[in-house]
């Protein structure tokens, strides 16, 4: 993993927002953020599979923390 491969949790972030506003409920956006990163982390990364699913745990991890900080930041 490369410091440029974290480009992919503001993609996931991103991502996410647009499932919101399709009707996703928000208390699913973690799940799907997660779900997201393991999707990238396993076809994406030029990595072995068990690798992938760290990595990709990692940005869906990382994307649904920095998604749930933000919003208390901006509701609060």
């Amino acid at each position: 993993m490369e410091i440029t491969d974290a480009v992919f949790i503001p993609l996931i972030i991103g991502l996410v927002e647009m499932f919101k506003r399709l009707g996703l409920p928000v208390k699913y956006a973690p799940v799907i953020a997660v779900l997201i990163g393991l999707l990238v982390g396993i076809l994406y990364m030029d990595i072995p599979f068990k690798d992938g699913i760290i990595i990709g745990l990692v940005f869906g991890l990382s994307a649904s923390g920095l998604y749930s900080g933000t919003k208390h930041l901006v509701h609060e």
